[in-house]
C-alpha cells in the first residue's frame, strides 16, 4: 500500500480517495467510500494524508477516534506559497488555487467566523463546498512544482510540513482541552472580586470605584479612560492615557485604587464568571487554536483568550488526580535563533551552552553587566537602536558582527519594500505600493547546511501602506528572528507529538515559547526527556548542523500557577 493517500470528503459523510506515487500523481484509480472515518481507519499503513483543510477534515476523524500520523494541508501550503511569491492576501482556498491554475475567476475565501464558546466546529462557516478529488490533486501537483521553484525547495517543503503538523497538533489540543477546575476558578474570583451583584460590578470593584471617586471629590467612572483623564485634568494633573506605567508616575490619592481597579477589572471582564460559564465544559477549557494566525507564524486563538491567562487565574489549571503538568519554557529562544540563522561564530559559541546566554554575552562584550547585554541583544532584534540602545548595539556589533549584520540587512530590506523571509521561507510581504512584490528575496545570508526534509507581534498588517519605512524596518528586523523561532517551535511540537504517541500523555497548551503536557505521574520522566530531544531534533531539521543548543526549563507541577 502507498504511504501517501489523497482524500476529499464528499456530501453525506463519505470520501473520495486515491493512493499517490513517488511523483505525487495517483498510483491507482480513485475509490469512493461511504464513511470518511472508516476509509481512513481501514488504511493504517498510510503515513501521510493529503487533504484540503485540516480544520475541515481532522475534527471529524478525531471525533470518530481516528488520529493520523501526518498530513499535507493544501490550503495551509497555498497560503505559504502565495506569501513566498509576494501575493499574501490573495484567496488561499483549494477552489481559488484551482481557479488560478485554469485562469478562471478566483472565488474569495469564506469569511472567518467568530468562535462559539464551548462549541467545537471547523474554522470557516458556512462549510465550504467540497472540492472534488481530481481538482485537489491538480492543486497538489501544482504546489509541488511551486515548491521546486523556490530558492531553497528543501526548506520550503519543511515549512509546509511543519505548518501542516502544527494544524494537527492544534486540532488535537482543541479536542483535548486544558484541564480546568471550575470550583477553584470560582474561589479565585470570590477572593479577588468579592460577591457578585446582579446587573453590576462585583463588590470589590464597586468599593474601588468609590475610592477613586472620593479621591477626586466627584463621581468618576474608572472603567472609562476619558472620564479618568478629565478628572485628573480638573485636579491639575495632565495625563495622556490611563496606562499603569503612566499613572504610577503621578502623586495623587486616586492612583492606587485606580491601578488596582484596572487590574481586577481586566480579570472580571476577560476571565470572570461569564467567561467560566462560556468556555469551560466537563473540566476542560477548549479554545480554538489557529496556527499561523499572525504574519510571523505565531499562533492565536479564535476566542477564549487562551494565550493571555493571568497568573492568578492559572490556579484553576490543575492536573487530573494522579497526573501532572509538565510546563516547558524555551530558554532565551530568540537570541539562540539569531545565532543559528546568522551563523555568527561568536554568538553560536555562546548559544552552544545551556548556561545563561545573556550572562555569557555580558562576559564577552559588556564587562559582566548582564542587564546591558540583555538590552543590547533584544535591542538588536527589536530595533531599539537609539539612545543607550545605540551604544549597546555598537558594542554588540564589535563582538558579534554577523549577527547584527543579519538583522540590519533584514531591516534595510523592509525599509526598501523588499520581501523578507524566515530561515525556512515564511515571507513578510512588502507594504502596499512599495515596489515589485515579486522581486527576489532580501539579500540575507542563507549559508550553512540545508536542513533535512522529513517528507511577536509587532502589528504589521499585510497590504498596509505604512508611511513610516523605519517602522517597517524595525518589524522586518524582528520578523526574521521571531518568524524563524515560530518555524522551529512547529517542528518541536511535531517531534513531541510523535514522541508522546505511545503514551497516555497529551499536549494541552502552547504559546510562542511554552508548551504544557498533561501526563500520568509515572510518564513525567519520559515526557521531560522527550521535550529536550524534540528541541534538538527540531534545531537539526530547521537550522542544519550548528553548535547552537535550545534548552527548555521544565517544571513538573499539579497546578499551572506553581510553574517557575
Amino acid at each position: 500500500m502507498s504511504e501517501r493517500w489523497a482524500v476529499a470528503p464528499v456530501e453525506g459523510g463519505g470520501a473520495e480517495l486515491a493512493p499517490l506515487g513517488e511523483d505525487g500523481l495517483p498510483a491507482a484509480p480513485p475509490v469512493r467510500e461511504p464513511d470518511l472515518a472508516q476509509a481512513v481507519r481501514s488504511r493504517p499503513g498510510v503515513t501521510r494524508w493529503i487533504w484540503r483543510s485540516t480544520a475541515e477534515t481532522y475534527p471529524r476523524l478525531l471525533a470518530a477516534g481516528v488520529p493520523v500520523p501526518r498530513c499535507y494541508d493544501v490550503e495551509t501550503a497555498e497560503g505559504l506559497l502565495l506569501g513566498h511569491e509576494g501575493r499574501l492576501g490573495e484567496p488561499r482556498s483549494a477552489a481559488a488555487a484551482w481557479a488560478r491554475l485554469h485562469d478562471r475567476p478566483v472565488p474569495p475565501d469564506p469569511p472567518q467566523r467568530s468562535a462559539e464558546p464551548g462549541a467545537q466546529s471547523s474554522l470557516f462557516e458556512p462549510r465550504p463546498v467540497p472540492v472534488p478529488l481530481a481538482e485537489l490533486l491538480e492543486v497538489y501537483a501544482g504546489q509541488q512544482r511551486r515548491h521546486d521553484a523556490t530558492a531553497h525547495p528543501g526548506r520550503m517543503r519543511l515549512l509546509t510540513a511543519a505548518e501542516s503538523a502544527g494544524a494537527l497538533v492544534a486540532t488535537e489540543m482543541n479536542a483535548t482541552g486544558l484541564p480546568w477546575r471550575a470550583d477553584v476558578h470560582r474561589e479565585v474570583l470570590r477572593d479577588l472580586l468579592g460577591e457578585r451583584y446582579a446587573g453590576g460590578e462585583p463588590r470589590r470593584l464597586a468599593e474601588l470605584a468609590d475610592e477613586v471617586s472620593a479621591a477626586f471629590g466627584r463621581r468618576v467612572r474608572p472603567d472609562l479612560p476619558a472620564d479618568v483623564v478629565k478628572a485628573f485634568a480638573q485636579a491639575g494633573v495632565r495625563v495622556r492615557s490611563t496606562r499603569r506605567w503612566e499613572l504610577e508616575e503621578i502623586d495623587h490619592p486616586a492612583v492606587k485604587p485606580l491601578v488596582e481597579y484596572k487590574r481586577l477589572y481586566r480579570v472580571w471582564v476577560a476571565h470572570g464568571w461569564s467567561w467560566l460559564a462560556d468556555w469551560v465544559r466537563d473540566g476542560r477549557f477548549r479554545p480554538e487554536y489557529l496556527p499561523g494566525g499572525t504574519v510571523t507564524g505565531r499562533w492565536v486563538t479564535n476566542g477564549g483568550g487562551a494565550l493571555q491567562i493571568p497568573k492568578v487565574i492559572r490556579r484553576a489549571v490543575v492536573a487530573d488526580p494522579g497526573w501532572r503538568l509538565v510546563v516547558a519554557d524555551a530558554d532565551q529562544m530568540e537570541p539562540r535563533v539569531l545565532a543559528a540563522i546568522s551563523r555568527d561564530p561568536g554568538l553560536m559559541e555562546v548559544a552552544g551552552r545551556e548556561t545563561d546566554l545573556y550572562q555569557e554575552v555580558s562576559d564577552r562584550a559588556f564587562a559582566g553587566d548582564r542587564e546591558q547585554a540583555k538590552l543590547a541583544v533584544l535591542g538588536a532584534v527589536y530595533g531599539q537602536t537609539s539612545g543607550d540602545g545605540l551604544k549597546h548595539l555598537a558594542a554588540l556589533r564589535r563582538r558579534f558582527p554577523r549577527a547584527v549584520a543579519y538583522v540590519d540587512d533584514a531591516a534595510r530590506a523592509g525599509e526598501e519594500g523588499r520581501l523578507v523571509r524566515t530561515w525556512l521561507g515564511r515571507t513578510c510581504p512588502p507594504a502596499a505600493g512599495s515596489g515589485d512584490a515579486g522581486q527576489d528575496e532580501a539579500g540575507i545570508p542563507q549559508t550553512g547546511d540545508e536542513p533535512e526534509d522529513p517528507a511577536g507581534e509587532s502589528g504589521f498588517v499585510p497590504g498596509y501602506a505604512s508611511t513610516n519605512t523605519r517602522a517597517r524596518g524595525r518589524f522586518t528586523r524582528n520578523f526574521v528572528v521571531q518568524g524563524s523561532a515560530a518555524d522551529w517551535t512547529l517542528l518541536v511540537l511535531a517531534a513531541l507529538r510523535s514522541a508522546c504517541a505511545g503514551l497516555a500523555a497529551e499536549l494541552v497548551f502552547f504559546q510562542h515559547d511554552e508548551v504544557i503536557v498533561h501526563c500520568p505521574a509515572d510518564e513525567v520522566d519520559q515526557v521531560t526527556a522527550a521535550i529536550q530531544e524534540s528541541a534538538a531534533t527540531a534545531a537539526r531539521l530547521v537550522f542544519g548542523t550548528t553548535p547552537v543548543r535550545f534548552p527548555f526549563t521544565t517544571s513538573v507541577v499539579r497546578c499551572y500557577a506553581d510553574a517557575q
